[in-house]
């Protein structure tokens, strides 16, 4: 995949998602439902993490068995677990920063690379080498939305999908930036609503996090 496409490609992936969810599994049995759960809500665009030994099971799975939605890799670290999560059938990767061998990697790559970057050097690394599209992480921390309106002096061609401390209270001003394709979260996931089980939850905070937006 030409860079050009890697930014076609995930401009398609980040424009429709709109919101991000960044998933980490802790039980085989929860994937398929949860991933159910999500859509019905309105969020067909997955962000399976590799935190959990689940990672590269469920995006397996969910390739098999859900083939309508879209599945990437997130917590991506080096060059292998981006091998394993390609063969796993990932249609994009996240990382939560970057490094020489994952861009090089990425140049190269059937998944669509989408590096994470928290400074203008590290940006400036993988711009240097045709990257557009980065995620911003931890975006509260570093700067949030004041963060992303430096970056677009700059860097006018260049967009982002901000995670890390983006909640219902600030989403919709992330996403009315200009230079925000999406953004990536997890609030429409609390822990004790899949432990339990609670699908229909999951469903109707799915569908908020999408409303609130209007």
């Amino acid at each position: 995949m030409s860079l050009a496409d890697n930014t076609a490609r995930l401009d398609e992936i980040c424009n429709a998602a709109r919101i991000m969810p960044v998933i980490v599994i802790q039980r085989e049995s929860d994937i398929l439902p949860l991933a159910d759960a999500l859509a019905a809500g309105g969020l067909r665009t997955l962000e399976i993490t590799l935190r959990s030994e689940l990672g590269l099971t469920a995006i397996a799975l969910l390739r098999k068995e859900r083939p309508e939605l879209c599945v990437g890799a997130g917590t991506v670290l080096n060059v292998e677990m981006y091998r394993a999560a390609e063969e796993a059938g990932a249609q994009f990767i996240v990382t939560p920063g970057c490094t020489e061998a994952l861009l090089q990697h990425g140049l190269n790559s059937k998944a669509a690379l989408l590096p994470g970057i928290s400074t203008a050097s590290e940006l400036m690394q993988g711009y240097a080498l045709g990257y557009r599209r980065f995620k911003l992480f931890p975006a509260e921390v570093v700067g949030g939305q004041s963060a992303l309106k430096a970056f677009a002096g700059p860097f006018r061609d260049v967009k982002f999908c901000p995670t890390g401390g983006v909640k219902p209270d600030n989403a919709k001003a992330y996403l009315s930036l200009p230079n925000v394709m999406c953004i990536g979260g997890t609030w429409m996931l609390p822990d004790a609503e899949i432990a339990a089980g609670n699908w229909a939850e999951v469903q109707r905070l799915s569908r908020g996090a999408l409303s609130a937006l209007d």
